[in-house]
């Protein structure tokens, strides 16, 4: 009899189990909610501050490996400076695809239009909110809470190997430097006192061809 009612019991814990684990499974998942990084470590080389283990595309713009197939990405500072105040930021759609080099985000900076392009190839999953909302975040803090998106890259190997990293970031930023001194003689000296960004907005400081130039140079777009 004693066996009997512990066999009983038995089957109800495990019918009473069985129902509550069937609950939570049907329940929606949570969707996975995204922060903005933590402020990067900075390294000073040739007079840039750059973040440690970012990877940056020609066009200025960067990404940051989150595990996974997944990536934040953003806007460079030299980008940020050479744009100074930005008015509004229009990210591609979350669920949409991009290719590496394909416009991710267009915005407006002293009245003009600009483009930059993704450093990856992938799907946005993510779109920043808060940049969106407060477009002045993109050149305040490029490399931590001004990110604009988060891509899911199945190919993220392959599409960093067209990404300058390490130790060629600095002299790729000095690179950009002379370029850029070369094709704005008249506003000469055009950088910052430690030689290290663009001034602030200098992009709406030049005449409109010039500008149109410096864009195509710089963002790839």
């Amino acid at each position: 009899m004693s066996i009997l009612f512990v066999l009983l019991m038995f089957l109800l814990v495990m019918s009473i189990s069985y129902f509550r684990t069937r609950n939570v499974v049907g329940l929606e998942p949570r969707p996975e909610v995204w922060t903005g990084p933590q402020a990067p470590r900075m390294q000073r080389e040739y007079g840039f501050a750059i973040p440690e283990g970012y990877s940056f595309h020609p066009g200025h713009t960067w990404m940051l490996h989150e595990g996974g197939e997944n990536v934040r990405v953003g806007v460079d500072g030299f980008a940020a400076n050479l744009l100074g105040k930005v008015d509004t930021v229009d990210v591609t759609g979350a669920n949409r695809w991009v290719r590496q080099g394909q416009k991710i985000i267009s915005l407006i900076s002293g009245g003009h239009e600009f483009e930059l392009v993704s450093p990856v190839e992938g799907v946005v999953t993510v779109v920043n909110r808060d940049v969106v909302q407060d477009p002045s975040l993109l050149t305040r803090d490029p490399y931590a809470n001004g990110w604009i998106a988060i891509v899911k890259s199945p190919d993220l190997s392959l599409n960093k190997k067209n990404l300058v990293q390490g130790a060629m970031v600095a002299p790729w930023l000095q690179n950009s430097v002379t370029r850029l001194n070369g094709m704005v003689t008249q506003l000469a000296p055009t950088m910052a006192a430690d030689g290290g960004v663009p001034l602030p907005g200098l992009l709406a400081r030049v005449a409109p061809e010039l500008r149109e130039k410096l864009a195509k140079e710089f963002f790839l777009a």
